[in-house]
């Protein structure tokens, strides 16, 4: 495995090293490759966008942009395959809002598929939330060094510097994935529709072991992707690749994304011990105020 000092894998779409006139114009322009709702990259900043759609993590590329896993608009290919018989007429609608029963909004949709009849009547519909992974420290500044100068820098020894960026896998799953599917995967779920949840296979692997079902008895269709070295173009560059598909039912998968594994027991009752005996091995301080008003 070739080991990376520089954390940033693809910038505005393309890696880092490569000096195409293509990766060239979509660095000076901030363009997004892989159907953004408008050309540019939009990412943290509209005016100065953070263009990094993956960081490495021990030599394998981990996406950080939800939006590049658009490419090729493979994702809803795949959910869809899930969602409708393979003879459905079908459509793609991107964040799409939820309302709760209150009227308060639940979040956005990332993608609504729906199916519909030869008059363009909706039939059926399922959810597909795309889930990329955070990054802890700090990814702006090795991202903002290398844009001053990316001929230069596509190699760059970033290891020594302060809060180098790394995929945060943990505070993905519980401040994201798992919201998600508390809040909008369970309106989805009571209605009976079917979700599908796209994200990298680094990102799943974290994930605790969920009890799997057939296809046709699922709830969720886990969608699960890689970037794959391609050499298309002769300069090279990953593609979005379909790896796996997982199937489960909502509450188990549920459950077992939002149940902690317990730690020891003994340990806490230590750590409650050792406290309990220093609150009482120092006695309070009590001083009498003579006179106070």
């Amino acid at each position: 495995m070739t080991k990376h000092t520089q954390p940033l894998a693809e910038v505005f779409g393309h890696l880092v090293n490569n000096q195409s006139k293509k990766a060239i114009r979509y660095r000076s322009h901030r363009l997004c490759p892989f159907n953004n709702k408008v050309p540019n990259c939009t990412k943290d900043k509209a005016k100065n966008p953070l263009g990094v759609c993956s960081v490495f993590q021990d030599g394998t590329p981990a996406i950080t942009c939800p939006i590049r896993f658009r490419e090729d608009w493979l994702i809803t290919d795949d959910a869809s395959s899930f969602f409708f018989s393979n003879d459905t007429a079908w459509s793609s609608l991107t964040e799409v809002r939820l309302n709760d029963a209150n009227g308060k909004s639940a979040g956005n949709i990332d993608v609504v598929l729906v199916a519909y009849n030869d008059n363009g009547k909706i039939l059926d519909f399922g959810a597909l939330e795309v889930q990329a992974v955070y990054i802890s420290g700090n990814v702006r500044e090795p991202f903002e060094y290398y844009m001053k100068s990316p001929k230069t820098r596509g190699k760059m020894d970033w290891t020594k510097m302060p809060n180098y960026p790394r995929p945060d896998y943990l505070s993905s799953s519980r401040k994201r994935l798992a919201p998600q599917l508390l809040f909008k995967g369970g309106i989805f779920h009571s209605w009976q529709k079917k979700i599908a949840v796209a994200l990298n296979k680094s990102f799943f692997d974290t994930l605790p072991p969920l009890r799997t079902v057939s296809k046709s008895k699922a709830d969720i269709a886990w969608l699960i992707y890689d970037l794959e070295m391609t050499k298309e173009g002769g300069q090279g560059r990953y593609k979005l690749t379909k790896v796996e598909e997982v199937f489960t039912e909502f509450a188990p998968a549920l459950m077992s994304i939002t149940t902690p594994a317990p730690g020891n027991i003994d340990d806490f009752v230590k750590l409650l011990q050792e406290k309990l005996d220093e609150q009482l091995e120092t006695p309070p301080t009590n001083k009498t105020i003579e006179r106070p008003f």
